[in-house]
């Protein structure tokens, strides 16, 4: 890819590893664009489990090396492609997906993977949007087709998913629980939208959440760590009730007799999978979020670039996930 001639400081990740192998570099060429891509100014950039499975080499998806990890970024257009028609240098975007990464000073997207950030929200903000956001209406929407007046479990309300899962099931009627590891994590949840939470340290957290949903059980599940909790939340289910599983970090033995009864499905979501049409539905009923109202990321722990293999660390430890990371630039 040509570069236009100057220098900016990124991520470069050379071999697949712990988070030691994401290198902190001041001397990588800022990325040209090319005639239906944009090249943006990075103001802030999100992270995501996703990246960690990445860096690994754990993920289906595999880049070719070198490469420099981040997806969603928010900033400002430097230069546009000439292919270009939505948008114009000056402007504030966010993206789903990067062409040469996001942990940068500049990045390149395709103008499809580029939306318009609206003035209400801040850059750290923007850049807490896309996976979160996305992922929660892929897997509320369009993998667990749940309806309003359902009821919806979060396990794990208090992360960058979570709340995002939190706010759009509050706007659209939904009944909703959530469960975190810490106070300040089921207050978070409350605050986003949850009308009740659990704590999940507590041994009889389960048996309050049956409680709480009375005998029909739960609609939808949204499992952000199915590796744990998936043999129970088979147990919560409703006749007809889907486990949604958003994240997993190994195996767990489930009872396939557990799903019979109830004719209860276990979905798998990959927001990577979307075609161009969900893409779009998905990304007008964002913005009708953030014009209403309702989609209000909530920023955690902020970091700047140099810190990238702390963060990785952090993120995959933080089991009392409070709020989106983000890398400030």
């Amino acid at each position: 890819m040509a570069s236009v001639g100057r220098f900016m400081r990124a991520i470069r990740v050379s071999e697949f590893g712990k988070p030691e192998v994401l290198k902190f570099l001041t001397d990588v060429p800022v990325p040209s664009p090319g005639e239906n891509q944009i090249l943006i100014r990075v103001h802030a950039c999100g992270i995501n489990p996703v990246d960690t499975y990445i860096r690994a080499g754990v993920y289906a998806l595999k880049p070719s090396l070198p490469y420099t990890p981040g997806s969603d970024t928010s900033g400002v257009v430097e230069k546009v492609g000439k292919n270009v028609t939505g948008f114009k240098k000056g402007d504030r975007v966010f993206t789903r997906s990067t062409v040469t990464g996001g942990y940068a000073e500049y990045t390149i997207a395709s103008e499809d993977t580029v939306y318009p950030l609206p003035e209400q929200l801040n850059f750290k903000q923007g850049a807490a949007i896309s996976v979160p956001y996305f992922t929660a209406y892929r897997a509320l929407v369009q993998k667990a087709h749940g309806k309003p007046g359902e009821s919806v479990l979060i396990h794990g309300a208090s992360g960058g998913v979570g709340i995002a899962s939190c706010q759009m099931a509050r706007a659209y009627g939904f009944k909703v629980f959530g469960t975190a590891g810490s106070q300040e994590g089921l207050n978070l949840a409350l605050q986003n939208g949850a009308h009740k939470v659990f704590n999940h340290r507590e041994k009889d957290y389960m048996e309050k959440i049956k409680e709480a949903a009375g005998a029909e059980g739960v609609n939808v599940i949204l499992e952000m760590l199915s590796n744990v909790n998936l043999s129970n939340d088979l147990k919560l289910l409703s006749s007809g009730g889907r486990v949604i599983i958003v994240g997993c970090r190994g195996s767990i033995e489930i009872n396939p007799r557990d799903t019979m009864a109830k004719e209860s499905s276990i979905i798998g979501v990959s927001l990577f999978s979307s075609t161009k049409e969900e893409w779009r539905e998905a990304g007008a009923a964002l913005f009708g979020g953030m014009e209403s109202g309702w989609l209000k990321p909530l920023i955690g722990p902020e970091y700047p670039l140099e810190k990238a293999p702390q963060a990785h660390e952090d993120i995959i430890q933080n089991s009392g996930a409070t709020g989106k990371m983000v890398f400030v630039l």
